[in-house]
Order: C-alpha cells, then sequence, then structure tokens
C-alpha cells in the first residue's frame, strides 16, 4: 500500500474513524497491534510496524489538526511492550505545525486528556 493511492486513502478513513471511537469512549489507548487487528477487520491490511502504519498515523492527526490547534489522533497508539508511545510521534508533535513541548510524559497526558475532552464535546 502506497500513499496517495485509493487504497491508503480508505485506509487513513479507517484509521481516523477507528482513533475517533476510542476517543470519545474515553481516549484510551490502543497497541500498534490492536490497531492492525481492527484494521483487518475493517478490510485494510496494515501491518502493525511495518509498511504505512507509521504514515497512517501521522495523516491521520494532520487530518484531525492539520494547522496544529486539536489534539493528535496518534496519542492513542502505544507500543504493546512498554505501553508508551513511540520516538517517532514525539518527533511528530513537536514540529511544525504541532509544536507540542514538555517531557514526553506530559505532553502525552496532555494530549490524551485533551483528545477525551475534544471528543466529549462533540
Amino acid at each position: 500500500m502506497r500513499k496517495n493511492t485509493p487504497e491508503y486513502e480508505r485506509a487513513l478513513d479507517a484509521v481516523v474513524d477507528i482513533l475517533r471511537e476510542r476517543a470519545r469512549a474515553g481516549a484510551a489507548p490502543l497497541s500498534y497491534g490492536d490497531l492492525s487487528a481492527e484494521l483487518a477487520g475493517r478490510r485494510h491490511q496494515v501491518p502493525a510496524h511495518d509498511g504505512p502504519m507509521p504514515y497512517l498515523l501521522e495523516d491521520a492527526s494532520a487530518r484531525e489538526s492539520p494547522d496544529g490547534s486539536l489534539p493528535l489522533l496518534s496519542a492513542l497508539v502505544v507500543l504493546r511492550e512498554t505501553g508508551r508511545l513511540s520516538a517517532g510521534f514525539f518527533k511528530l508533535a513537536r514540529r511544525a505545525p504541532y509544536r507540542r513541548s514538555g517531557d514526553d510524559t506530559e505532553l502525552w497526558i496532555a494530549e490524551i486528556t485533551q483528545l477525551a475532552g475534544h471528543f466529549a464535546a462533540r
């Protein structure tokens, strides 16, 4: 699956839907493997740690918050082994247009809290 193809766009739509549903339900994190399994259930074969997954997560955050003002959906996806975000999330969160600051744990807690609040208000 490659970016900017209909297959990628359908998988991206599914990622956004899954993460929005998760945020509405209280913003409990899920693992890459769990996200991959949910995508497979929706007929999108996306390996948990290879291929397009990091791009899909980045694009899901960008779609939800193109100007950086809203919380990042990808804050909900964690490594199963550690229960924490990957380094890629923090790189994304600290660059333009997001420019999040603080240590990793504070940043993550703030994003999860904002996600839960943002989607509870909808």
